[in-house]
């Protein structure tokens, strides 16, 4: 079974979300989308400053196998991209919930709304599980 963070919610397009501050979320792909992904060759997500609702393509995966969109989990704007991934785009796959983060939005509201929409650990178990 992949490994799913209690305290992280999740997408059903395989996101996982932390709330990071009042209003900055951080966001990459579950453990399951890595490994159904295969070996992550390059990560391209929008610029700072971008504007996304939820459920917007804000960039895509590259792996030897496929690639996929990524999907933003919550309403906001861009606030930050993980530089590392440009260089080390297999940190995804080594470190999804960690050093292979993707990016970090400002959310509209306060983070912890804007989570409470998203799936639990639980649910997202569940989810991967059908």
């Amino acid at each position: 079974m992949s490994e799913v963070k209690d305290r992280l919610r999740y997408s059903a397009e395989h996101e996982w979300v932390e709330v990071v501050g009042e209003r900055t979320v951080r966001i990459g792909i579950t453990d399951f989308a890595q490994c159904q992904l295969g070996d992550i060759v390059f990560v391209d997500c929008a610029a700072p400053d971008t504007g996304a609702a939820a459920g917007d393509s804000i960039g895509s995966i590259e792996s030897v196998k496929t690639v996929s969109e990524l999907y933003s989990p919550v309403a906001g704007t861009i606030a930050k991209v993980n530089a590392a991934l440009e260089l080390q785009p297999e940190l995804v796959n080594e470190d999804p919930y960690g050093g292979g983060w993707i990016a970090e939005l400002e959310v509209d509201g306060t983070a912890d709304e804007a989570v409470k929409r998203l799936l639990t650990a639980d649910e997202y178990r569940a989810h991967v599980a059908d």
